[in-house]
């Protein structure tokens, strides 16, 4: 590395997207993933949507609780 670096050119915000969304990595157990995957695939859908649709599920039946 360098002792100084110049920021005199520099734009503040170039590269800065407001409506960005990001994606973040979700780990789960290796039976927890079996067991999803094999559910996944016997309803002919992939893991994510299977496994977002039953998060949607759990938030309704937590907010309805409130």
């Amino acid at each position: 590395m360098r002792d100084d670096y110049d920021f005199s050119k520099g734009v503040r915000g170039k590269f800065y997207q407001p409506d960005a969304s990001h994606n973040f990595p979700i780990y789960l157990e290796a039976e927890v993933l079996d067991y999803f995957s094999k559910r996944a695939e016997s309803k002919g859908v992939d893991v994510n949507s299977l496994v977002n649709d039953l998060l949607k599920r759990d938030i309704e039946l937590i907010e309805g609780v409130k």
